[in-house]
């Protein structure tokens, strides 16, 4: 039985989508991209930071600014008389990806101080700790907590760690991204399903000149229209509202409404509630419609069905009635799904190298892509290598240097063994599935070890920048520049600029909405909701390697471990043998832990675009309009976010003067 992942994905999306561009390689990066760079930092990155706290990743700010920075130039270019090439707007959505995150680097000095200061902390004995290495953050009694600025030399030892770490981490993940490239695209030639249909999305607007294609415009403003009505709703309203009084107004409750205690009588222990981000349902009608099926039938089953069952039969133990979502999501996790998704990944990973061994088992490295393509703007791979190598090697120096108990050479194997091999895991699976594989709580697992076996006793390890990452994602990245005819080096120049732009634009704009309000507080509602939740695992875990104890050590059970393993492989046999879509698999694999409060959305998107819309309009049209349609709904949430953020910026700006 063969798993054919891009025929599946054809036959959700059409074969047009994966046609290749057939045109010279150009660069893309000029003067636009530099003024697209500014316009990011200095526009963009502040509304994702505040959306961040306010919605959480569901703000959706960094798709946002994908598509209104292509719009933006591409309106601009046109009312100059010229326009943009496929590689200038491939590169612009690049930067974009690249430029608007959390904050970038001096996100974590934000979530750092408010650890330092959390009962978390204080309750599990961490607070020493952090007194001890100032370079996590000032310690407890510094005055930067009252002044709630990052503009204090308290911070010095911490912004040195991030911005050294920081640059080592991103030439790592290039020149090993790079590298994984050449081996699973050009040697081993996998197909990466998933690259063309992103090389398509980016693009798209560069048909936009030819008035053939002012479909576009038009399916793109109905999703704008979508996304600034819910935008309205749940951003600028809790916003506004918390910009002007004590507590915001939410007129849906941010992120989800919570039904746990209201059916524990029938269901106790499930996880029973429903998200309020609804642009979801839009994002369902992308999405491959099994991989949604099979998530949304799986959690349901998992944490809807079996948690009560699994409950009367004393598996999960540590529930008691009255406890909402999160803390029903955290004693079930210790007394059981934690261990079954470690499992599940390792069935996963186990998948990986399976079909790896099979592939080249079957037809060998193919062809002589090994060389350098000067056209394309190819790296030396020496070159590539040697400089994985140096960048790792810094990174193991720094980590034993600011944690000098911990065993070095756990570092290095980090660095130089594990990274390499999972990354080449993820991006064969990435090449041959359109989803990586990632090993669960691996890192965790040897922190625990190093302290049982070796005699490492602290908590400083859990903060210092390890060696260790996934960079299989990369690998498609490449192939996407590939197949926009995009040069190599663009991306070369746009790490350049990526980096000092979230430096400078990172600590202006974190520390000024730290100004503003205590970091969490009522003004910043996923925040105050989810970030004890967070800093209550984080204690839990950092504590296990200071004290020993085998509270959460317990959690960790080898047999359920092996249950989800094998749950995972009799679940592939059965998908294989009676002929179901392997991306279904993927989707099952992954819901079964997931929380269906998202996974409902997302089905019912999937069901309104496959058996209403798609019926109504057309199977091709509606392929066609469901890419940009999701475009510019996440662009009009942003937009309203950029409204609600400057209005925020301003107001709070013009309260704390003087005169």
């Amino acid at each position: 039985m063969s798993i054919d992942i891009k025929k599946e994905l054809e036959n959700e999306w059409g074969a047009r989508a994966f046609e290749e561009f057939n045109e010279p390689y150009r660069d893309g990066f000029g003067l636009k991209s530099i003024l697209g760079g500014l316009f990011l930092g200095f526009v963009m990155l502040p509304g994702a930071i505040y959306l961040t706290l306010v919605a959480g990743d569901a703000g959706g700010m960094a798709t946002a600014a994908q598509w209104v920075t292509v719009i933006l130039f591409t309106e601009v270019a046109r009312r100059c008389f010229t326009k943009l090439s496929r590689q200038e707007i491939y590169v612009l959505y690049a930067l974009a990806g690249g430029l608007v995150v959390a904050g970038g680097p001096f996100f974590s000095v934000i979530w750092n101080q408010y650890f330092v200061q959390s009962t978390a902390a204080q309750q599990f004995g961490l607070v020493g700790e952090f007194a001890r290495n100032s370079w996590i953050a000032p310690p407890p009694e510094s005055e930067v907590y009252k002044l709630r600025s990052i503009f204090h030399h308290d911070w010095l030892p911490a912004i040195f760690v991030i911005v050294v770490s920081g640059l080592l981490m991103r030439l790592n993940r290039f020149t090993l991204g790079f590298a994984l490239f050449k081996v699973a695209s050009d040697v081993e030639r996998l197909p990466f399903p998933m690259a063309p249909i992103a090389a398509q999305g980016a693009t798209a607007l560069a048909e936009s000149y030819d008035d053939r294609e002012g479909w576009r415009w038009r399916i793109f403003t109905i999703g704008s229209a979508i996304g600034i009505f819910f935008g309205i709703v749940y951003v600028l309203v809790p916003t506004v509202t918390g910009g002007i009084m004590n507590k915001p107004v939410q007129i849906f409750p941010i992120p989800f409404i919570d039904y746990c205690t209201g059916t524990q009588n029938i269901l106790p222990a499930a996880l029973i509630g429903i998200s309020t981000n609804f642009t979801a349902i839009v994002f369902g009608f992308v999405l491959p419609f099994w991989m949604v099926v099979g998530q949304f039938v799986a959690s349901i089953i998992g944490q809807v069905i079996m948690n009560p069952v699994l409950y009367k039969a004393g598996v999960l133990r540590q529930w008691r009635p009255g406890m909402d979502t999160i803390m029903t999501s955290i004693v079930n996790d210790l007394d059981l799904w934690m261990s079954f998704r470690i499992g599940t990944s390792l069935c996963m990973a186990v998948l990986g190298v399976g079909l790896a061994a099979v592939t080249l088992f079957k037809h060998g490295i193919r062809g002589s892509g090994a060389g350098r393509d000067r056209e394309r703007g190819d790296i030396p791979i020496w070159l590539a290598i040697a400089l994985w190598l140096g960048s790792t090697a810094g990174l193991v120096v720094l980590c034993a240097k600011l944690v000098p108990d911990f065993p070095w050479w756990i570092l290095a194997f980090f660095g130089f063994v594990w990274t390499p091999f999972n990354s080449y895991i993820s991006a064969r699976m990435i090449g041959l599935t359109g989803s990586g594989v990632q090993f669960s709580y691996f890192r965790e697992a040897s922190f625990i070890l190093a302290t049982r076996q070796l005699s490492y006793s602290g908590s400083a390890i859990w903060f210092a920048p390890i060696p260790l990452a996934d960079h299989g994602g990369m690998a498609q990245f490449f192939r996407e520049m590939t197949l926009t005819r995009t040069r190599i080096t663009s991306l070369i120049k746009v790490e350049l600029l990526i980096f000092p732009l979230l430096l400078v634009c990172g600590v202006l704009f974190c520390s000024f909405l730290w100004k503003l309000n205590p970091i969490p507080s009522a003004a910043y509602p996923y925040a105050a909701k989810m970030w004890p939740v967070n800093a209550y695992w984080s204690s839990l875990w950092a504590s296990a390697t200071r004290t020993g104890d085998n509270f959460l050590l317990q959690a960790v059970n080898w047999r359920y471990i092996v249950t989800g393993f094998g749950v995972g492989i009799v679940m592939f046999g059965a998908f294989q043998l009676l002929g179901l879509p392997t991306l279904a698999y993927y989707g099952a694999l992954t819901g079964l832990t997931s929380w269906p409060h998202y996974t409902i959305l997302l089905f019912i998107g999937a069901m309104l675009g496959r058996f209403v819309f798609a019926k109504r309009i057309g199977k091709e049209k509606w392929r066609s309009y469901v890419p940009v349609l999701a475009a510019g709904t996440a662009c009009g949430v942003g937009l309203m976010g950029m409204l609600a953020i400057g209005f925020t910026l301003i107001s709070r700006s013009v309260i704390q003067l003087a005169y």
